[in-house]
Order: C-alpha cells, then structure tokens, then sequence
C-alpha cells in the first residue's frame, strides 16, 4: 500500500507523537507546546486570580479605612483570632516597603488577565510563561513566611490573607505542573512526570499542612471561641 502523495516520515513521526500524548497525560499536548493551556488551568487562574484581587484590594481599603480613622471597626475583624486589622497595622503588611495588598492586587489582576487569555484559547510565549511560574514561586515563598508571622508573631488570622492562601496554593502548584509538562522548564523526568500527575495530591497535602497548623498552633485560642 503506497503513502498518499505528501505523506513522509515526519508525518509518521508527528502521528506517533499525537497518539503518545493521548495515551500519556503527562506529555505536553500540541496547543500546550505552542504557549496555549487546557481550559482547566485557565478557569483555575480566572476564578483564583479573581478571588485574590477581591481580597487584596480589600485589605487596601481596610487600611486607608485604619488611616483615617485608627480607631475605626473594620468588618474583618471578627473576634480576638479571626481579623486583619492587626495585620494591616504590622510591619510584615509592607516587609519590602510596599504593601503587600497593593503588590497583590498587581499580582493577581496579572493572573486574572492570563486566565481569561487562556479560556479564549490564547497562546502565550515561552518567557511568559517562565515569569509566570518564577511569580508562583515568588508567592509560594510569600504566604509561607506570612503564614509562620502569623503563627509566631501576629498569632491571628486574616480572613482576607486566608483567601489569598486558599487560591495561592493551587494556582502555584498547577502553574509549575504546567511549565514542566510544555518543557518550558527543564527537570528530571521523574519531577516532571510527578508534578504534573500528581498535582491535585500535592495540592490536597498542601492545604491539609495548613490547616492542619492553624489548628494545632491555635489550639487554645479555638476552645475560647468555641
């Protein structure tokens, strides 16, 4: 049987490629490998990026309500654990000189932006992508050392920086699965094939560490309350 006309070895080879990425989920698909992601991720840094906007711009017009007022009552402040009115009124709020709502309403109107990108099918180039996967870093680092501030120091819970850790975590998590996959990061294959598979497992851990912490550490502040 002979080849139809135009058919080669790279056809072939391109063939055998499609059917090894649909038997194997962890290899990049075609529209990745162009800059584009599934609509999965892009819901995910739409409806994430959204959310995390909502609550930094929050905590900017909680603390300008603080600067006009100091003595004012803010609606986050709920009882003695649950507020952000001390944290706003910290040094950690601006750690590098800016507050932190203001580089996170940036942060995420950034991340809502891509989402929507995304979702219209849109394809983004490769240093995008590694700024965005160096920013999931960057916040990955951020909310871990506020975390442990407000376990050790602030010891409270702003409900407005709970909302930036819940979407912070798996927007990190799949953003770095998603690099890896497309190649736009290299890694062993073993890292590579774990991350993107397991991301829904690393993210459940990561949530579980959490709360497992805010339990533990609060302990006590939680049987007043309760």
């Amino acid at each position: 049987m002979t080849a139809p006309p135009g058919h080669g070895p790279e056809d072939d080879l391109l063939a055998e490629e499609r059917e090894l990425a649909d038997l194997d989920t962890t290899r990049p698909s075609e529209h990745q490998l162009a800059g584009g992601a599934g609509r999965g991720l892009g819901w995910l840094l739409t409806v994430g990026g959204g959310l995390g906007l909502w609550a930094a711009m929050m905590l900017v017009l909680s603390e300008r309500t603080l600067l006009r007022d100091p003595a004012a009552a803010l609606g986050c402040d709920i009882n003695p654990l649950i507020g952000c009115g001390s944290f706003i009124l910290s040094w950690q709020s601006a750690a590098l000189g800016v507050p932190n709502a203001l580089l996170g309403t940036a942060a995420f109107a950034v991340v809502t932006a891509t989402g929507l990108v995304l979702l219209g099918g849109g394809r983004l180039p490769r240093f995008y992508w590694l700024a965005l996967m160096a920013g999931s870093v960057a916040a990955a680092v951020s909310i871990t050392w506020f975390q442990y501030q407000a376990f050790t120091d602030l010891h409270g819970l702003c409900p407005y920086c709970l909302v930036v850790w819940a979407v912070t975590i798996p927007i990190v998590v799949h953003v770095l699965a998603r690099g890896l996959q497309a190649g736009h990061l290299s890694a062993p294959e073993g890292v590579r094939r774990f991350l993107v598979q397991e991301r829904g497992v690393l993210t459940a851990i990561w949530y579980a560490v959490v709360v497992v912490l805010i339990v533990v550490v609060f302990w006590d502040e939680w049987m007043l309350i309760l």
